[in-house]
């Protein structure tokens, strides 16, 4: 009763509509326009670069902006709402009128540009949510996350779900996302406060600041792995498991487990500390997912257990990682615009280089979207790039956190 009393809900929904049109749309966008209108990786992969490119500057902008919005901050965010959801009809709902990759470069702008000034504005917001106590900021990030990791599950899963109800799926789920991302910033609207009494923080003084800089540095580092093994997600189970139509099932799967485990990482670190679970969970993410090297054609069953363990693990990544950010943005950015700018760029880079360097491999290797006589290198190469970079990157994370010291 207390959470509803304190609007937590509103939260929970907002993350899950957010979460819905970031990582599934990195899942999903490259193969659809692949496989629809025959559009080459590795140009997919260079407009996903470049966005990201873009994003160097803008996200800091828009960081900018937001600590500046005042008493219009209410219309301004539910407009840019109406703007995520308009272009995610624009991407799978309409026709190309244009060549279909400039199409595809133009809609996916408009949908992550709306997404960061979202995702700035919402965790910003939450800064002063969660209040003084460093808990507050922890219990806020079980709801919100809990909520995200619900999102991806539902876009995950919707699209398959509906090959078999509707002649054009993508364009069903474009639609329902579009009303589901109206009706969450109508929930919403009560939450979104002005800036705070105190002066805009300057990213160079949130860069200077260690505690930052270090979490930051981490965050990049630890997304990584994530960022690869999804935007690699639906070739691996197509063409390496041999079982197409088990997409949407197995990314659901880790999504609902990570959503299960968010609040029980939040209790953990509560009584724990945040570096000490974290550190935990980062190592059992290793263990489990590099299992996945193993795996060859029909081992359905096995690959479904590495998604339950692994996607358990990435719960801890994404629910304790930005509760340690809020914290610190709280004491040096309290209007934490800005803050929150570069943590949204960072973590949008890792899906921008995956994007841009593992497609064009994959492509050059002589995998092909969607054939079914694949040559065995490129098989091995998918693999490669799929489980074992994953794992390594991921202990490359594991490294810095055990190196980094964070302040209370």
């Amino acid at each position: 009763m207390q959470a509803l009393k304190e609007r937590l809900p509103a939260y929970t929904g907002f993350a899950a509509v957010l979460s819905g049109a970031g990582l599934p749309i990195y899942i999903y966008a490259p193969k659809y326009y692949a496989d629809t209108f025959g559009v080459s990786l590795t140009a997919l992969g260079a407009v996903l670069f470049g966005l990201r490119l873009f994003d160097v500057v803008q996200d800091p902008v828009l960081g900018w902006i937001s600590e500046r919005l005042g008493d219009v901050k209410k219309l301004v965010v539910t407009l840019v709402a109406a703007i995520l959801a308009l272009s995610m009809i624009g991407l799978f709902a309409i026709a190309p009128p244009i060549d279909p990759i400039w199409w595809f470069g133009l809609t996916i702008t408009g949908l992550f540009t709306a997404f960061s000034f979202l995702s700035i504005n919402f965790y910003a917001q939450g800064i002063s949510k969660a209040g003084d106590g460093p808990k507050g900021h922890v219990r806020l990030a079980a709801w919100r996350e809990s909520g995200a990791l619900l999102g991806v599950c539902i876009a995950a899963v919707t699209p398959t779900l509906l090959m078999d109800v509707v002649a054009d799926p993508f364009a069903a789920f474009a639609y329902g996302f579009a009303l589901a991302a109206i009706v969450a910033a109508l929930f919403m609207w009560p939450e979104w406060k002005g800036r705070t009494t105190t002066e805009p923080a300057q990213i160079g003084t949130i860069i200077q600041d260690g505690t930052a800089r270090k979490l930051l540095i981490l965050a990049l580092v630890n997304a990584t792995p994530l960022a690869v093994s999804s935007t690699l997600f639906l070739f691996y189970v197509e063409s390496r498991l041999g079982a197409p139509g088990w997409e949407g099932a197995m990314l659901v799967l880790f999504f609902l487990a990570a959503a299960i485990s968010s609040p029980i990482w939040s209790a953990l670190a509560q009584r724990f500390g945040e570096k000490r679970v974290l550190l935990t969970a980062m190592v059992l993410a290793v263990a489990s997912f590099g299992y996945t090297l193993t795996l060859s054609t029909g081992d359905v069953i096995p690959f479904a257990i590495v998604c339950v363990l692994s996607g358990a693990t990435i719960g801890a990544d994404l629910t304790l990682l930005p509760a340690m950010f809020a914290k610190r943005m709280a004491v040096i950015s309290p209007n934490g615009g800005q803050g929150f700018g570069l943590w949204n760029l960072v973590n949008k880079f890792t899906l921008a280089f995956a994007a841009v360097v593992l497609l064009p491999v994959l492509e050059r290797s002589g995998f092909a979207a969607g054939e079914t006589d694949l040559p065995e290198t490129a098989l091995t190469t998918l693999t490669v790039l799929y489980a074992l970079v994953p794992s390594l990157l991921k202990l490359v994370a594991i490294g810095l956190l055990v190196a980094t010291k964070l302040e209370d």
